[in-house]
């Protein structure tokens, strides 16, 4: 991989982690057309940029967190309808589900390694954004009030994001709508369930990248990437905040939509 190639693949993953278009799809698209191989080093570095880049954009939230979490150990896990307390809760029950999907991601990686099952996975988050932006308005609920049901069925949600081309972002944030939470709190929910989310991936896939042995031999393009990925990531969160809250979110539907029918046309030709 040259240093090039890892800035421009960084930069991939750092938009489209966060924006609702898929970021396995999008590095799964632009390896191909670049004729890069895939590196299981190179993809946790940039998910650790990922996850860096969510901890700073929401560092204020992340301190509440554990202020949340420290409160329901010494509380005897009441959470006495505290706002924190409950979103830790929340964030918790949404988390279980991707043990499942800890166990599935290596079946489903082999049985849809595919350009054309990338471009079907677009297809299908850009009807889940479609759908979450036309038919559910602003709801109302945060975690104040929302029902701990509503956590479980957004982490059940997110195992779609298994799928290749299925976005995590958007489909948790669809998700979200879809059980009526407020749309700032939506967005602001499925970021902070990122974090648990790229810090289990990065543990699962740990034992991968010291078997590999890559980033020893030639650090430089890791570091660009992750550089990158970083900058990228923290453009995108400001980005899909900003669009958020114009209700725009209906648009990524639509680039969602075009790229995949038109990574399944040049996939189908090439057979």
């Amino acid at each position: 991989m040259t240093l090039l190639q890892a800035i421009l693949l960084g930069a991939v993953q750092g938009l489209t982690e966060f924006l609702p278009v898929s970021s396995s799809g999008h590095l799964a698209i632009v390896s191909a057309l670049m004729d890069v191989p895939g590196d299981v080093t190179f993809t946790v570095v940039v998910h650790l940029a990922t996850l860096l880049a969510v901890l700073i954009a929401f560092r204020q939230d992340v301190v509440r967190l554990i202020r949340g979490a420290l409160g329901l150990l010494l509380d005897g896990f009441r959470t006495r309808d505290q706002f924190n307390r409950r979103l830790v809760v929340m964030l918790v029950l949404s988390t279980l589900p991707l043990v499942i999907g800890a166990l599935l991601e290596d079946t489903v990686d082999r049985f849809f390694g595919r350009t054309l099952y990338v471009g079907l996975g677009l297809l299908i988050t850009s009807f889940i954004l479609y759908a979450a932006e036309t038919t559910h308005g602003d709801g109302t609920k945060t975690a104040q009030d929302a029902p701990f049901s509503d956590a479980v069925r957004i982490g059940l949600a997110q195992l779609f994001a298994l799928l290749p081309g299925v976005s995590r972002s958007g489909t948790t944030i669809s998700a979200g709508l879809f059980c009526g939470l407020r749309r700032d709190f939506a967005v602001r929910y499925a970021f902070l369930l990122s974090i648990p989310a790229v810090a289990g991936s990065f543990v699962f896939k740990l034992p991968d990248m010291i078997r590999a042995g890559t980033l020893s031999a030639s650090p430089l393009p890791y570091l660009a990437g992750f550089c990158s990925a970083l900058v990228c990531g923290l453009l995108a969160i400001r980005l899909v905040r900003l669009l958020m809250k114009k209700d725009a979110f209906v648009y990524f539907a639509y680039y969602c939509a075009a790229v995949g029918l038109l990574t399944v046309a040049v996939s189908m030709i090439k057979g």
